[in-house]
């Protein structure tokens, strides 16, 4: 109930008319039937947008961290994911990623779309990483179809860490459903998976116009932090008492010259 109130009454117009989402494709998401909307992950919103401009009830695995918090605005953080269908797991691997599956599996078992970003998490510099083959093994297993989904412009209107949107027109291009039928019962073939979830992140990288990377997004998210640290250290060590002008000088330099989202930092972290 709270997500149709929040859809359509509530947040949903609103959205409607500030940003004024534009949608491809539309025809393609089945009138009824389990099916998993595969989407880039480009911003925080995309679990916004994507429900609000399909028909049906979008349910997404959104990480546990956001039905977790104390207090009084983490129960209000945790009504608000539950209510815009979002279900918490662990993303811990393991016995969590089982668990991860079951929920997922649940929600298709009940005849209903599941959402699921096989990035893994937002890209740090909006390109398209290389897919995790967890929706292949989900598609298999309950026998769907995946359909996948480009999410257009929701980083410039909520890039990562800002709270704030910025006003300005998105759009959400959605594809052929995908049948990878052929391969019932392969779901446990790891080379199998890998096939499927690089067709699935072809589709993506076609419909989104995105650059691909070959890497996985968190890969990169890490090797940025581990670049930002190492500037902060030669940063501290120019600035000890005793270091020459000339040396803080030209490591302020460096730092303001290296861009880390440069084609050089991207490729040669």
């Amino acid at each position: 109930m709270l997500y149709w109130m929040l859809k359509r009454v509530f947040i949903g117009p609103v959205l409607r008319v500030l940003f004024r989402p534009w949608v491809e494709g539309i025809e393609h998401i089945p009138k009824e039937g389990p099916a998993i909307l595969a989407s880039n992950h480009l911003s925080f919103s995309d679990s916004i947008f994507l429900p609000l401009v399909v028909d049906r009830r979008v349910t997404f695995l959104a990480k546990s961290d956001y039905f977790t918090g104390p207090g009084i605005k983490g129960w209000l953080t945790a009504a608000f994911f539950r209510g815009v269908g979002q279900l918490p797991i662990d993303r811990s691997g393991g016995k969590a990623s089982e668990a991860a599956l079951n929920a997922g599996l649940r929600v298709l078992d009940a005849g209903d779309l599941l959402g699921l970003y096989p990035e893994g998490t937002r890209s740090p510099d909006s390109r398209l990483y290389r897919g995790r083959t967890g929706v292949a093994r989900m598609a298999l297993t309950a026998g769907v179809p995946v359909i996948p989904v480009a999410m257009i412009d929701t980083d410039k209107a909520q890039p990562t860490g800002q709270v704030i949107p910025n006003i300005r027109r998105i759009g959400v291009k959605i594809g052929a459903p995908l049948d990878f039928s052929r391969y019932e019962g392969m779901e446990g073939d790891r080379f199998v998976l890998r096939s499927i979830t690089d067709e699935i992140m072809y589709e993506l990288m076609q419909l989104s116009d995105q650059e691909y990377v070959d890497m996985y997004a968190t890969s990169m998210k890490e090797k940025l932090l581990t670049k930002a640290r190492r500037r902060a250290r030669e940063l501290q060590e120019a600035a000890r008492p005793g270091r020459a002008v000339p040396e803080l000088e030209d490591a302020l330099e460096r730092a303001d010259s290296s861009d880390p989202w440069s084609a050089d930092s991207k490729d040669g972290l």
